[in-house]
Protein backbone atom coordinates (compact mmCIF):
# COMPACT_ATOMS: atom_id res chain seq x y z
CA UNK A 1 0.00 0.00 0.00
CA UNK A 2 1.47 3.40 -0.92
CA UNK A 3 2.05 5.87 1.89
CA UNK A 4 -0.33 8.77 2.41
CA UNK A 5 2.34 11.11 1.02
CA UNK A 6 2.60 8.97 -2.12
CA UNK A 7 -1.17 8.93 -2.58
CA UNK A 8 -1.28 12.72 -2.16
CA UNK A 9 1.36 13.07 -4.87
CA UNK A 10 -0.81 11.10 -7.30
CA UNK A 11 -3.85 13.14 -6.28
CA UNK A 12 -1.95 16.31 -7.16
CA UNK A 13 -1.03 14.83 -10.55
CA UNK A 14 -4.70 13.99 -11.14
CA UNK A 15 -5.75 17.54 -10.28
CA UNK A 16 -3.33 19.10 -12.74
CA UNK A 17 -4.15 16.70 -15.54
CA UNK A 18 -7.92 17.09 -15.11
CA UNK A 19 -7.78 20.89 -15.19
CA UNK A 20 -5.28 20.94 -18.06
CA UNK A 21 -7.37 18.47 -20.07
CA UNK A 22 -10.25 20.93 -20.49
CA UNK A 23 -8.33 24.16 -19.88
CA UNK A 24 -10.77 24.88 -17.06
CA UNK A 25 -11.04 24.36 -13.33
CA UNK A 26 -9.54 25.32 -9.99
CA UNK A 27 -6.07 23.89 -9.30
CA UNK A 28 -4.82 26.21 -6.53
CA UNK A 29 -7.14 25.32 -3.66
CA UNK A 30 -7.34 21.72 -4.85
CA UNK A 31 -3.57 21.28 -4.54
CA UNK A 32 -3.60 22.92 -1.11
CA UNK A 33 -6.25 20.51 0.22
CA UNK A 34 -4.75 17.32 -1.24
CA UNK A 35 -3.07 16.25 1.99
CA UNK A 36 -6.19 16.83 4.09
CA UNK A 37 -8.54 14.86 1.83
CA UNK A 38 -6.02 12.06 1.35
CA UNK A 39 -5.63 11.67 5.11
CA UNK A 40 -9.39 11.86 5.64
CA UNK A 41 -10.38 9.24 3.07
CA UNK A 42 -7.42 6.87 3.35
CA UNK A 43 -6.74 6.97 7.09
CA UNK A 44 -9.30 8.66 9.34
CA UNK A 45 -12.87 8.63 8.05
CA UNK A 46 -15.17 5.61 8.26
CA UNK A 47 -16.74 5.35 4.81
CA UNK A 48 -17.94 2.84 2.24
CA UNK A 49 -17.19 3.22 -1.50
CA UNK A 50 -20.28 1.10 -2.21
CA UNK A 51 -22.04 4.40 -1.37
CA UNK A 52 -25.41 4.71 0.28
CA UNK A 53 -26.84 8.24 0.05
CA UNK A 54 -28.33 7.86 3.55
CA UNK A 55 -24.86 7.14 5.00
CA UNK A 56 -26.19 4.93 7.76
CA UNK A 57 -23.49 3.73 10.15
CA UNK A 58 -20.71 5.60 8.37
CA UNK A 59 -19.15 9.04 8.45
CA UNK A 60 -20.31 11.75 6.04
CA UNK A 61 -18.15 14.27 4.21
CA UNK A 62 -19.61 17.55 2.94
CA UNK A 63 -17.54 19.63 0.51
CA UNK A 64 -18.74 23.20 0.86
CA UNK A 65 -16.14 24.95 -1.32
CA UNK A 66 -17.22 22.93 -4.34
CA UNK A 67 -14.93 24.65 -6.84
CA UNK A 68 -12.08 22.45 -5.59
CA UNK A 69 -13.87 19.50 -7.16
CA UNK A 70 -10.68 18.15 -8.84
CA UNK A 71 -9.17 17.08 -5.51
CA UNK A 72 -12.50 15.65 -4.37
CA UNK A 73 -12.96 13.60 -7.55
CA UNK A 74 -9.40 12.31 -7.42
CA UNK A 75 -9.68 11.14 -3.80
CA UNK A 76 -13.07 9.51 -4.49
CA UNK A 77 -11.71 7.68 -7.54
CA UNK A 78 -8.49 6.61 -5.87
CA UNK A 79 -10.39 5.28 -2.84
CA UNK A 80 -12.70 3.16 -4.99
CA UNK A 81 -15.92 5.11 -5.55
CA UNK A 82 -15.57 5.00 -9.35
CA UNK A 83 -12.92 4.10 -11.91
CA UNK A 84 -9.94 6.41 -12.14
CA UNK A 85 -10.34 6.50 -15.91
CA UNK A 86 -13.54 8.54 -15.48
CA UNK A 87 -11.42 11.50 -14.39
CA UNK A 88 -10.66 11.99 -18.10
CA UNK A 89 -14.26 13.22 -18.50
CA UNK A 90 -13.85 16.11 -16.01
CA UNK A 91 -15.98 19.14 -17.02
CA UNK A 92 -16.94 17.60 -20.35
CA UNK A 93 -20.45 17.44 -21.82
CA UNK A 94 -22.61 14.77 -20.11
CA UNK A 95 -19.85 13.95 -17.61
CA UNK A 96 -20.72 12.98 -14.04
CA UNK A 97 -17.67 15.02 -12.99
CA UNK A 98 -19.05 18.53 -13.30
CA UNK A 99 -16.95 21.59 -12.50
CA UNK A 100 -18.84 21.90 -9.22
CA UNK A 101 -20.13 18.63 -7.72
CA UNK A 102 -23.82 17.92 -8.32
CA UNK A 103 -26.11 15.09 -7.30
CA UNK A 104 -28.37 14.55 -10.30
CA UNK A 105 -25.62 12.78 -12.26
CA UNK A 106 -25.51 10.15 -9.50
CA UNK A 107 -21.76 10.25 -8.95
CA UNK A 108 -20.90 8.00 -5.97
CA UNK A 109 -19.51 9.95 -3.04
CA UNK A 110 -21.31 13.22 -3.77
CA UNK A 111 -24.13 13.98 -1.33
CA UNK A 112 -24.82 17.66 -2.04
CA UNK A 113 -24.46 20.08 -4.92
CA UNK A 114 -21.92 22.69 -3.85
CA UNK A 115 -21.48 25.25 -6.58
CA UNK A 116 -22.85 28.12 -4.49
CA UNK A 117 -20.49 28.97 -1.65
CA UNK A 118 -21.52 29.41 1.97
CA UNK A 119 -24.12 26.65 2.26
CA UNK A 120 -22.11 23.62 3.33
CA UNK A 121 -21.98 24.49 7.02
CA UNK A 122 -25.77 24.51 7.23
CA UNK A 123 -26.02 21.21 5.34
CA UNK A 124 -23.37 19.60 7.53
CA UNK A 125 -25.18 20.66 10.69
CA UNK A 126 -28.41 19.20 9.33
CA UNK A 127 -26.68 15.92 8.54
CA UNK A 128 -25.14 15.82 12.01
CA UNK A 129 -28.51 16.43 13.67
CA UNK A 130 -30.05 13.66 11.54
CA UNK A 131 -27.40 11.26 12.80
CA UNK A 132 -28.27 12.19 16.36
CA UNK A 133 -31.97 11.57 15.71
CA UNK A 134 -31.10 8.17 14.22
CA UNK A 135 -28.83 7.27 17.15
CA UNK A 136 -25.98 6.94 14.65
CA UNK A 137 -22.66 7.54 16.44
CA UNK A 138 -20.71 8.41 13.31
CA UNK A 139 -19.25 11.80 12.42
CA UNK A 140 -20.03 14.50 9.86
CA UNK A 141 -16.91 16.09 8.38
CA UNK A 142 -16.97 19.24 6.27
CA UNK A 143 -14.51 21.45 4.41
CA UNK A 144 -14.86 25.20 3.84
CA UNK A 145 -12.74 27.88 2.22
CA UNK A 146 -11.61 30.91 4.20
CA UNK A 147 -12.91 33.31 1.55
CA UNK A 148 -16.18 31.39 1.68
CA UNK A 149 -16.62 32.56 5.28
CA UNK A 150 -17.34 36.02 3.89
CA UNK A 151 -20.82 34.61 3.18
CA UNK A 152 -23.18 35.52 6.02
CA UNK A 153 -25.08 32.24 6.14
CA UNK A 154 -21.98 30.59 7.60
CA UNK A 155 -22.13 32.70 10.73
CA UNK A 156 -25.76 31.90 11.41
CA UNK A 157 -24.84 28.23 11.21
CA UNK A 158 -21.66 28.67 13.27
CA UNK A 159 -23.78 30.35 15.98
CA UNK A 160 -26.48 27.65 15.79
CA UNK A 161 -24.27 24.57 16.16
CA UNK A 162 -22.96 25.15 19.71
CA UNK A 163 -26.41 26.25 20.88
CA UNK A 164 -27.83 22.89 19.77
CA UNK A 165 -24.84 20.84 20.99
CA UNK A 166 -23.99 19.57 17.52
CA UNK A 167 -20.94 17.75 18.86
CA UNK A 168 -20.72 15.15 16.08
CA UNK A 169 -19.58 17.73 13.50
CA UNK A 170 -15.93 18.41 12.56
CA UNK A 171 -15.67 21.44 10.26
CA UNK A 172 -12.30 22.22 8.67
CA UNK A 173 -11.51 25.70 7.38
CA UNK A 174 -8.91 25.95 4.60
CA UNK A 175 -7.12 29.13 5.66
CA UNK A 176 -4.83 29.79 2.68
CA UNK A 177 -5.40 33.54 2.64
CA UNK A 178 -6.24 33.62 -1.08
CA UNK A 179 -9.38 33.94 -3.15
CA UNK A 180 -10.15 34.59 -6.80
CA UNK A 181 -9.79 38.39 -6.56
CA UNK A 182 -6.64 38.42 -4.44
CA UNK A 183 -5.54 37.95 -0.82
CA UNK A 184 -8.51 37.62 1.51
CA UNK A 185 -7.23 40.44 3.73
CA UNK A 186 -7.55 42.83 0.78
CA UNK A 187 -10.92 41.57 -0.47
CA UNK A 188 -12.70 41.41 2.90
CA UNK A 189 -10.49 40.63 5.86
CA UNK A 190 -11.59 37.74 8.05
CA UNK A 191 -9.45 38.68 11.02
CA UNK A 192 -8.44 35.77 13.26
CA UNK A 193 -10.66 32.87 12.22
CA UNK A 194 -9.78 30.70 15.19
CA UNK A 195 -10.68 33.42 17.67
CA UNK A 196 -14.04 33.83 15.94
CA UNK A 197 -14.87 30.12 16.26
CA UNK A 198 -13.71 30.19 19.89
CA UNK A 199 -15.99 33.16 20.57
CA UNK A 200 -18.95 31.35 19.02
CA UNK A 201 -18.45 28.40 21.39
CA UNK A 202 -16.69 25.80 19.23
CA UNK A 203 -13.84 23.54 20.28
CA UNK A 204 -11.08 24.67 17.91
CA UNK A 205 -7.86 23.03 16.78
CA UNK A 206 -5.21 24.35 14.41
CA UNK A 207 -2.86 22.57 12.02
CA UNK A 208 -0.52 22.82 9.06
CA UNK A 209 -2.63 21.30 6.31
CA UNK A 210 0.38 20.49 4.14
CA UNK A 211 2.22 18.41 6.74
CA UNK A 212 0.75 14.91 6.41
CA UNK A 213 1.80 13.68 9.85
CA UNK A 214 0.32 16.75 11.51
CA UNK A 215 -2.88 16.43 9.49
CA UNK A 216 -3.42 12.81 10.51
CA UNK A 217 -2.66 13.57 14.17
CA UNK A 218 -5.03 16.55 14.27
CA UNK A 219 -7.88 14.76 12.50
CA UNK A 220 -7.63 11.91 15.00
CA UNK A 221 -7.51 14.38 17.89
CA UNK A 222 -10.63 16.07 16.51
CA UNK A 223 -12.41 12.72 16.32
CA UNK A 224 -11.56 12.09 20.00
CA UNK A 225 -13.50 15.26 20.91
CA UNK A 226 -16.75 14.09 19.31
CA UNK A 227 -19.60 13.72 21.79
CA UNK A 228 -18.21 16.18 24.32
CA UNK A 229 -20.81 18.91 23.97
CA UNK A 230 -19.31 21.21 21.34
CA UNK A 231 -18.91 21.20 17.56
CA UNK A 232 -15.27 20.95 16.49
CA UNK A 233 -13.49 23.28 14.10
CA UNK A 234 -10.07 22.67 12.59
CA UNK A 235 -8.33 25.82 11.38
CA UNK A 236 -6.13 24.43 8.60
CA UNK A 237 -3.26 26.53 7.27
CA UNK A 238 -2.45 25.57 3.69
CA UNK A 239 -0.51 26.95 0.76
CA UNK A 240 -2.55 27.57 -2.37
CA UNK A 241 -0.91 25.51 -5.12
CA UNK A 242 0.99 23.35 -2.61
CA UNK A 243 3.40 20.91 -4.27
CA UNK A 244 4.04 22.95 -7.41
CA UNK A 245 6.63 25.65 -6.76
CA UNK A 246 5.49 28.18 -9.34
CA UNK A 247 1.85 27.95 -8.23
CA UNK A 248 2.37 28.32 -4.49
CA UNK A 249 0.89 31.32 -2.64
CA UNK A 250 -0.39 32.86 -5.86
CA UNK A 251 -4.11 33.68 -6.06
CA UNK A 252 -3.84 33.78 -9.85
CA UNK A 253 -3.88 29.95 -9.77
CA UNK A 254 -7.27 29.91 -8.04
CA UNK A 255 -9.08 29.16 -11.30
CA UNK A 256 -6.55 28.97 -14.16
CA UNK A 257 -5.40 25.83 -16.01
CA UNK A 258 -1.70 25.22 -16.70
CA UNK A 259 -0.36 25.35 -20.25
CA UNK A 260 1.31 22.31 -21.82
CA UNK A 261 4.72 23.55 -20.72
CA UNK A 262 3.51 24.39 -17.21
CA UNK A 263 1.87 21.00 -16.84
CA UNK A 264 5.08 19.23 -17.79
CA UNK A 265 7.05 21.33 -15.32
CA UNK A 266 4.50 20.71 -12.55
CA UNK A 267 4.26 16.95 -13.07
CA UNK A 268 8.06 16.70 -12.92
CA UNK A 269 7.79 17.80 -9.27
CA UNK A 270 5.20 15.12 -8.36
CA UNK A 271 6.06 11.40 -8.45
CA UNK A 272 3.54 9.15 -10.18
CA UNK A 273 2.68 6.56 -7.53
CA UNK A 274 -0.69 4.97 -8.41
CA UNK A 275 -0.55 5.25 -12.18
CA UNK A 276 -2.00 8.13 -14.19
CA UNK A 277 -5.52 7.59 -15.48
Amino acid sequence: MPSLQEIASQVRRDILRMVHGVNSGHPGGSLGCADFLTALYFEVMTHNPAFDMDAKEEDVFILSNGHISPVFYSVLARSGYFEASEMATFRKIDSRLQGHPTTHEGLPGVRIASGSLGQGMSVAIGAALAKKLNNDQHVVWSLHGDGELQEGQNWEAIMFAPNKNVDNLIATIDWNGQQIDGPTYKVNSLGNIREKFDAFGWHTLEMNGNDMDEVVHTLKEAKSLVGKGKPIAIIMHTIMGSGVDFMENDHNWHGVAPSNEQLEKALAQLPETLGDY
